[in-house]
């Protein structure tokens, strides 16, 4: 019995977890990491503040753990497009795709994990989202290389710049605002694969071929 208590308490301990990252994710896709707080998000958790610091000690703390998890499903996302992938190269683009329509389903949370001005702590918080991004496509980019798909390049300073070009594109400061449109958003991630293939050293005709091929997955 004392066992099956104790099992009872870590289902509905890590149930309360799920919740409290659930609502920092709804905060930060309607308002940014400004919006993850701790009395709003308990509140939206349908907790007491109190009984969220049982589970994080500040905002630094939810806001890592949140980035974590959202980190966690935007990779294997982007793993499950690229495994599908018939190549190296295809896999890449799918990549792409898949990393920039997942970013337009959701802009203010994919600006609110790359672009937006915070302080230091949920800046360093943040970042390793987009170190995982980086690693993500620095591998893809080699395994492109090495098949002789791509020219020889520093695959470390590629994967850095195109993961800095795909986010200024998707949520940039001069990234169109036309979010509520799904044609242009469509047209937006064709031409940013189109424009990061053509970057990496893929031939025009080639490009247009795998973007035209590249179907991107719903975000989840």
């Amino acid at each position: 019995m004392a066992y099956r208590q104790t099992d009872n308490v870590a289902r509905r301990l890590a149930a309360r977890h799920t919740a409290i990252l659930a609502a920092a994710g709804d905060a930060a896709a309607e308002g940014g990491m400004a919006a993850v707080q701790i009395a709003p998000v308990a509140e939206r958790a349908g907790i007491a503040a109190g009984t969220l610091y049982r589970y994080f000690r500040s905002k630094t703390e939810l806001v890592a753990a949140l980035v974590a998890t959202l980190s966690e499903r935007d990779m294997a996302a982007i793993e499950r497009a690229a495994e599908a992938a018939p190549g190296p190269l295809s896999a890449l683009a799918a990549a792409i795709t898949t990393f920039a329509a997942r970013s337009l389903a959701k802009p203010r949370l994919a600006f609110a994990l790359i672009a937006e001005p915070v302080e230091p702590d949920i800046e360093a918080a943040r970042n390793p989202y987009r170190q995982v991004l980086v690693a993500q496509f620095e591998r893809l980019i080699r395994n492109a290389v090495e098949a002789r798909h791509l020219p020889e390049q520093d695959v470390a300073l590629a994967a850095s710049a195109l993961t800095g070009a795909l986010s200024a594109g998707v949520v940039g400061a001069l990234a169109p605002a036309d979010f509520d449109d799904p044609g242009k958003a469509r047209e937006r991630v064709q031409m940013l694969a189109l424009f990061a293939l053509r970057a990496l050293g893929v031939v025009d005709a080639r490009a247009r071929g795998l973007v035209v091929q590249t179907v991107a997955p719903e975000a989840g």
